[in-house]
Order: C-alpha cells, then structure tokens, then sequence
C-alpha cells in the first residue's frame, strides 16, 4: 500500500465518520427538540421530605392491630 493510499484511506474514514456525527446529531435535535416544548417544572424553594411507605399502604395502627390478634 502506497502513502497516497493511506492517506486517501484515512480522509475517506474520516468523511465517514463525520457524515455519520452528522446524522445523528439531526437525529438528536429532532428528538430533543420535541422534549425541550414541554413547560420546565416549577423550582422548589426548598427541600420537600416525601413519605416512604414500605408497608404496602397500610397504617401504623392498622399494623399494630393486626399483630396482636
């Protein structure tokens, strides 16, 4: 294989490659853009605890009355 080869080779790759990034970027923007039209959430102004119930959905007393019988 001759230099004028590889070279040719290796511009050849990297047109490919870029023709590939292209693509996918179009791609992308299609994609994202249709996400990006929905409103941004409201911004919390501070920290929001949420309940973690691991019991199913049942009580703490509905829990104690059910063991002691």
């Amino acid at each position: 294989m001759t230099r004028t080869e590889i070279i040719n080779r290796a511009l050849a790759a990297v047109a490919d490659s870029r023709l590939k990034r292209e693509r996918d970027s179009e791609r992308r923007k299609q994609i994202f853009g249709r996400i990006d039209l929905t409103t941004p959430l409201p911004k919390l102004s501070r920290g929001v605890q949420l309940n973690l119930n691991l019991e199913g959905g049942r009580k703490r007393s509905e829990l104690t009355k059910t063991k002691s019988h």
